[in-house]
């Protein structure tokens, strides 16, 4: 599998997982766009790429701003003249969409739960609108989008994150139907739903200060056959693969990066 030429954009460019992405789109031969809100952050990625051999741009750039993305994408087709992928690396949990056990179910913050749902769900979709547009345009490409376990199965606490995930799988399944017979098999969109990997927006949650983890990591260690959280650059296998022509049957797919956690019934 390889990228060899293509340029991907990768929204959410400047997050734990977005490094591990945008560093394997360049070992597998890609053009990378890191898009994130941290310019400073996305170039010093940029600038790690360019150094190495590779090719990167970083654009500043809001993915609940049409303005931004309409921007971002007219810098990258200046830049790098197309777009071949998208990669909508942006989303995550939001702490006022988090239902704690003691909190009273009838009196949701829903504020935060919009907050959540609009990052995690339109945060996907307009990205895809401004660049999937421009992919078409050209020789066609691939989507990735990200999804989750709490999508597929119910994780206590993060109530808002899971209904946007959860429609991100259904986001994804409709408008890969829709593109196909639009476009047939230039443009696809597919999923990669990782398990639990560490990041900064759950670290809190799975360990304590000292690093041990705590009773919530615990539980999701004893759930998960393989016994241990994910790495980053455990994800990039499928990622190259769906962005690449190996893949290029392959549409509305969710593939699942979880250790065997979205299998295992705990007994």
């Amino acid at each position: 599998m390889n990228l060899n030429g293509k340029v991907i954009v990768v929204t959410g460019g400047t997050g734990i997982l977005g490094k591990s992405f945008v560093e394997g789109i360049h070992r597998a031969g890609g053009k990378v766009a890191i898009l994130g809100r941290n310019i400073g952050v996305a170039e010093g990625r940029a600038a790690q790429i360019n150094q190495d051999g590779g090719s990167a741009l970083a654009v500043q750039a809001d993915v609940l701003s049409e303005a931004d993305l309409v921007a971002a994408c007219e810098k990258i087709t200046q830049h790098f003249g197309r777009i071949d992928g998208l990669v909508n690396a942006a989303g995550g949990n939001i702490p006022e969409a988090i239902l704690q056990p003691d909190q009273d179910i009838f009196s949701l913050d829903m504020n935060g739960m919009r907050r959540a749902m609009d990052l995690n769900l339109w945060g996907t979709v307009l990205p895809t609108q401004i660049f999937g547009r421009q992919i078409a345009a050209g020789g066609g490409g691939s989507i990735v989008n990200i999804s989750s376990m709490s999508a597929k199965r119910v994780i206590t606490k993060v109530m808002g994150y899971s209904l946007g995930k959860a429609a991100i799988d259904c986001y994804t399944q409709w408008f890969a139907v829709e593109m196909a017979n639009r476009f047939g098999d230039k443009l696809r969109m597919n999923a990669i739903a990782p398990g639990f990997f560490l990041t900064e927006q759950n670290r809190a949650l799975l360990t304590n200060p000292d690093g041990s983890y705590t009773e919530r990591g615990n539980l999701v260690l004893k759930n998960t056959p393989y016994k241990r959280f994910g790495e980053a650059q455990e994800l990039n296998g499928a990622l190259v693969w769906l962005l690449s022509d190996e893949s290029r049957f392959v549409t509305g797919a969710i593939v699942n990066v979880d250790g065997g956690f979205s299998v295992f019934s705990g007994v």
